[in-house]
Order: C-alpha cells, then structure tokens, then sequence
C-alpha cells in the first residue's frame, strides 16, 4: 500500500506540474467565473434560475469537455512511460506491476476530478456568500455523477494504454471512443426510432450502455424532470424508469464500467511486454 501511494503521489505531482493540468483547471473555473461574471445567476430561462441556471449550464459543457480531457490526458499515463523509458526505470525498484498501475490510476483519478468538482463547489460557496439559494440536492447528486463519468472514462483510458504502444495511436482511439459515445450512438439510435427498425427496449439497451448519455439524461432530469430539452431516448429512458431508481443507474454503471476495464488494462498490461 506504502508503494501504490507513493506512485499515487508521483503521478499526482507530475500532472500539476504539467501545462495540461493548468488548462484543465482553467478552463472549469473560469467556466464558473465568466457565468457570475455575465450575470447567469441573476436571470431566469425556461424557468431555471439562480444556482441551478448556471449548474445547468455546467452540466451541459462538462458532457462534452470532461470525458475528453480524461481520455486526451490519460491514454498516455502508461504508454508515455513505456515511449520515454519511464516504466522501466520505476520498474527496477522494488514496485510490483500491480503497485504502479493502481497507483497510477489513484494519483490520476485525483487531478482529473477535483478541478471539476472545486469548480463546481466555488461556485456553491459564491452562492452562498451573495445570499443565493443554495440546490443541496442537485450539488451532491451532480458531485455523484461527477464521480461516476470521471471513473467510467478514466477506466477506459487506462485500458487503452495498457495495450497501445504508441501513443499517438492512444490519441487516436481516444478521440474515435469519445466521437463514438458523443454523436454517432445518439445519431444511430434516433435513425432506428425513426425507421422503427428495432424495438424501443433494444433501443434504450444500446442508450444505456452509454455513459455519457446516463449521465446527460440523470444530470438534465435533476432540472427538468419533464427532460423538455432532451431528445426521443430521453423520454424512453425514463418511461421505462422511476427517476431516483434511474439515478442511482446512472451513479454505480459508470462506476462499474470503470472498474471493469480498469481491471482488464491491469490483465493486459501484467501479461505483455511492458518494454
């Protein structure tokens, strides 16, 4: 444990040391800083006002930037030491495969979810000192779905860069994953409702395997319970589902999927050549 934290630790002071890590902050909290900056609190749209205006308006950029960055910046963890002689050099100390990829992932997981996270919770303390009404609720859910899409997309990336050598390649099969889940199984799947190909339960069997669609569907019906600025899916989803079981879906899948292929990286990468 002493040896997969102190990896943990190196991995943690490496990526604040790096220019992405900076950009990465900057652009969540500034997110947050240019929506009181513009005066996002202190109007209604659609009925949302306040905090939940502008969480709202977090969670819609967060859906599209946060899964991203952790692929971007993740798929190259081991395939970067590997490219740089990093990994056998760490290797020829007394650390065990399991030490250095657990450790890897844990000192990740930190710098890629606590800038979105204390975005978000700055947020909640400004509120609070300008006298705003503070949505408990929505914070501490979001903050689990938060948790949920940082563990699901950082256990992919780790799979990716348990097998992929180089790390170009890592860049692109990150940015066809993160193209797959963001357009093309939505576009897919409104064709197939459209030409009625399938059934509605294959439907939402395929929408449900994606997380960036869970956590769009439970994060816009923390609002918008009606989901009136959501597409056919949403509305099949959550016919099929009662709103708090579908919560608690969209929390424990992701992180489960995280795990699942954070557990098949670590079989990759313990069985092949690691240099």
């Amino acid at each position: 444990m002493k040896n997969l934290m102190l990896i943990a630790y190196l991995d943690l002071k490496e990526s604040i040391r790096a220019k992405w890590f900076v950009v990465y902050s900057l652009i969540f909290g500034g997110m947050i800083a240019i929506f009181f900056i513009t005066g996002v609190t202190q109007s209604q749209v659609m009925g949302f006002s306040g905090l939940s205006r502008l969480l709202l308006m977090y969670i819609q950029i967060t859906i599209v930037i946060l899964p991203i960055f952790i692929l971007i910046t993740t798929v190259r963890s081991i395939s970067g030491d590997r490219d740089n002689h990093i990994l056998e050099y760490m290797l020829s100390f007394p650390i065990s495969l399991k030490q250095y990829y657990w450790g890897k992932i844990v000192g990740r997981f930190v710098t890629v979810f606590l800038p979105v996270f204390f975005a978000m919770f700055f947020a909640i303390i400004y509120g609070a000192a300008i006298k705003a009404e503070i949505p408990w609720g929505i914070f501490f859910l979001y903050s689990g779905l938060l948790f949920a899409l940082s563990s699901a997309f950082l256990g992919i990336a780790f799979f990716i860069s348990s097998f992929v050598k180089s790390s170009e390649v890592a860049l692109g099969i990150s940015f066809f994953v993160w193209i797959l889940l963001l357009a093309f199984i939505d576009i897919a799947l409104i064709s197939l409702m459209m030409q009625n190909r399938f059934e509605e339960s294959m439907i939402i069997g395929i929408a449900l395997t994606n997380p960036m669609e869970i956590f769009r569907v439970a994060a816009i019906s923390l609002f918008d319970p009606e989901l009136t600025v959501m597409g056919p899916v949403a509305f099949y989803i959550l016919d099929t589902f009662k709103q708090s079981t579908f919560i608690i879906f969209s929390i424990l899948y992701p992180i489960i999927l995280g795990i699942i292929f954070a557990i098949l990286g670590y079989r990759i990468f313990s069985k092949k050549d690691l240099v």
